[in-house]
């Protein structure tokens, strides 16, 4: 849609022979760096995001194991724990997969280990008993994380100013480009220019989109959320 605006506007241009000169370091100020800001912050979220389910995987990991290495509880009792483990685990991983922002069902689910552990803090040593609280904390504060990321974004504002702005940029560059060239016969040239800048200008807008949400599993870059479930 962009491309085929970005054609119309110059053959229009030449057309009706419209040319200006107009400093292009203003509309490069306008565009481009709110542009390489929004990904750079898409990007790091990204980074975070990973760090986070690096370490939900790990403490509910941790969890298990302390829960597994009590001599006192019982195998079925064990087997229940480690479902419980593996439910989070899952339910934490669907949860970021779907754009749902309701982390209620999660909580209680999460709930489950800590009812589990004062129930059977008969069989479960109070030092293992700690190290289960202490992991289960960085836990939820890696859920907790995670769904910060899973809702907030860049704002909406900056993502439609940057998309209204390179709407709006043919309309300048065009005739700028062709009063630039001023060559008669060489139309081809400012038809090549126009388009390769708007094209630079989408795709960087669509790269930035892409990686907002790093979770639904859509753009090359994503995270591979089936690399962070305990059975895997």
């Amino acid at each position: 849609m962009t491309l085929f605006l970005s054609a119309l506007i110059t053959m229009l241009a030449l057309k009706f022979d419209l040319s200006f000169n107009v400093d292009l370091t203003l509309l490069s100020i306008a565009i481009i760096f709110p542009l390489v800001f929004t990904i750079r912050g898409s990007f790091r979220r990204r980074e975070k995001a990973l760090e986070h389910l690096s370490e939900f995987l790990s403490s509910v990991k941790t969890v298990k194991y302390c829960l597994l290495s009590s001599e006192r509880i019982s195998p079925e009792k064990k087997a229940e724990a480690e479902e419980i483990l593996v439910e989070i685990n899952n339910k934490t991983i669907e949860h970021l997969a779907a754009k749902d922002n309701d982390i209620k069902e999660l909580d209680n689910i999460s709930h489950k280990i800590y009812a589990f552990a004062l129930r059977e803090e008969n069989l479960i040593p109070a030092k293992i008993k700690d190290r289960v609280f202490k992991y289960m904390k960085d836990m939820h504060e890696s859920i907790e994380n995670l769904h910060a990321i899973h809702t907030h974004r860049t704002p909406i504002s900056l993502m439609a100013y940057c998309e209204i702005f390179i709407y709006i940029f043919p309309f300048i560059y065009a005739p700028t480009i062709i009063y630039n060239i001023g060559v008669q016969g060489a139309d081809w040239i400012a038809y090549f220019i126009v388009l390769l800048t708007q094209f630079i200008l989408i795709s960087l807008y669509n790269i930035q989109n892409q990686l907002e949400y790093p979770f639904d599993n859509i753009g090359m870059d994503d995270i591979n959320l089936d690399n962070f479930k305990i059975e895997r």
